[in-house]
């Protein structure tokens, strides 16, 4: 069998709802290695919230952060880092007409360092994984480099509203999404930044084409990723338009969905 490229996505893909790797998920991965197949992790989270699931799983590859403005290679530094942040000038922009809906916060991440604008427990649990270096402080002062990604967390009504504004001033320079519920977070990366321009990093560097890339993802973050790859497969539990643009379907994340496609489909 020729060689496959197999990206997946963590939460609510490779991971339980209990953000662990189920065991027959694991095997199957393991054995397409075996076989000689590679397997990378795409996902919107930060390495240090993602590098324990890719030891857990052993992996030998390059990894796909925040949607695909920060690509690396553990371990390999003569592969290179691709980093594609924002410009702290649009940011600054973009925080001072935040300020003007109801807002609970803004997030910036420079890589591994995270800046709150406000003081904020209950974000502070979550971002707090990995042990980042954490400031807070009106970021239009404490913030000094380009951010690899800020996160807007709005009121509910006022989601669209953010959304809007973000689309008709800054559409050429950034592009945003919704997180999933019940959060009601708005991200902003890069322009032209998704996990489909890491994989196909990933896919020149290992001379994989399209035709046998095979992804794996769940929410919005995952479209471009889905399209981009040959076998495209939405989880069971995917959102509706993201199987619109799967060529295949699988079980949930609570099912093995991974395992069970790959098992079928490589004759693992």
């Amino acid at each position: 069998m020729e060689k496959h490229l197999i990206a997946v996505d963590l939460d609510g893909t490779l991971l339980t709802d209990d953000k662990k790797i189920s065991a027959r998920n694991k095997l199957a991965l393991q054995k397409a290695r075996e076989q000689g197949h590679e397997v990378v992790i795409a996902t919107g989270r930060p390495y240090r919230a993602s590098s324990m699931y890719y030891e857990e799983l052993g992996l030998t590859t390059p990894i796909v952060n925040f949607n695909g403005a920060f690509v690396h290679f553990p371990g390999n530094d003569d592969w290179g880092v691709y980093h594609e942040p924002l410009d702290l000038s649009t940011v600054k922009e973009i925080i001072e007409v935040s300020e003007k809906y109801q807002i609970h916060n803004i997030l910036a991440e420079v890589i591994d360092d995270v800046y709150f604008h406000f003081h904020d427990e209950k974000l502070l649990d979550i971002f707090g994984f990995g042990n980042p270096k954490m400031e807070t402080g009106d970021l239009r002062q404490v913030l000094k480099k380009d951010p690899t990604c800020i996160l807007i967390h709005a009121s509910e009504s006022e989601v669209a509203k953010i959304r809007k504004y973000l689309t008709e001033v800054h559409a050429e320079v950034i592009d945003h999404r919704r997180w999933a519920a019940p959060w009601h977070v708005i991200e902003i990366v890069r322009t032209g930044m998704s996990k489909a321009v890491g994989l196909k990093r990933i896919s020149d560097y290992y001379n994989i084409p399209k035709n046998n890339i095979i992804a794996f993802g769940d929410e919005d973050n995952d479209y471009e990723m889905i399209e981009f790859a040959g076998m495209g497969v939405a989880m069971g539990n995917a959102i509706d338009g993201l199987k619109g643009k799967a060529k295949e379907t699988t079980l949930s994340n609570q099912e093995d969905g991974i395992a069970v496609f790959l098992e079928k489909y490589l004759k693992l």
